[in-house]
């Protein structure tokens, strides 16, 4: 399918602001995290809705989601949008050495990808 404009622009920032500084495969991941989300039942079923929920993502609470992505980061969503996904479906993914958040730790880790945990 057509890819938009505006859900591509929207992932290449959160992923910029959550994950840059990892691979391109851990970008990606991020990436997938959120469209991933987009097609489970308990979460809102467009890109912004999935990243602008209250609560989910640090860097819309703490304003990094403003940043001007980089190149890397276009790449990631662009390939994140065609369907790749190096987390293997999951829905949720965390910093170890950051997460303040126990439940978080409860999670089922099905993926480690650069300093990240990907979870269901």
């Amino acid at each position: 399918g057509t890819i938009l404009q505006e859900d591509l622009e929207l992932l290449a920032r959160i992923i910029h602001a959550e994950a840059r500084g990892e691979s391109l495969e851990g970008q990606v991941a991020v990436g997938a995290v959120v469209l991933n989300r987009v097609k489970d039942p308990n979460f809102p079923m467009t890109i912004r809705e999935v990243i602008y929920q209250p609560g989910q993502f640090t860097a819309v609470a703490d304003g990094q989601i403003k940043l001007a992505p980089n190149k890397t980061a276009f790449l990631a969503a662009r390939l994140a949008l065609e369907g790749q996904d190096p987390s293997k479906g999951a829905i949720f993914y965390y910093n170890p050495k950051l997460a303040t958040d126990k439940w978080i730790k409860t999670r089922n880790v099905i993926k480690t990808i650069g300093n990240h945990k990907f979870c269901v």
